[in-house]
């Protein structure tokens, strides 16, 4: 009788690797990461796998446009806002770059769970 296991900053929502319906958990869950555009593509829905590749990717380009905004946000906002509206910015950027951290380790997760990377609880 196998363990089921699922490693630190797996996402809740989705029911951990081999878990009954594990995949269909991960499926709802990654097509929520994603863009809703992503629902309406046959290859996305009948293939979870590369579904998860395609929210890693878009993970990982939201993570780009975070880093871009917050390393621009003084300079391009301070001629139409006031400098605490713009410090009120930055900080926004900062709270969407940690929280893009934590759905890319959950996405990268996922994909790995996938594709069929088992991961084992230690002591």
């Amino acid at each position: 009788m196998s363990v089921v296991f699922a490693p630190p900053g797996w996402p809740e929502g989705v029911r951990p690797p081999d878990a009954p319906d594990w995949e269909s958990t991960a499926e709802k869950w990654l097509l929520d990461v994603c863009p809703p555009e992503y629902r309406s593509y046959p290859t996305l829905r009948r293939h979870v796998v590369v579904l998860a590749r395609f929210a890693v990717l878009h993970v990982a380009g939201a993570q780009l446009a975070c880093d871009r905004g917050l390393s621009e946000a003084r300079a391009e906002l301070r001629e139409v806002a006031d400098p605490d509206v713009v410090e009120e910015a930055v900080q926004t950027w900062h709270r969407e770059q940690s929280r893009l951290l934590r759905v890319r380790r959950e996405v990268v997760l996922v994909e790995e769970a996938l594709r069929g990377r088992r991961h084992v609880a230690r002591l």
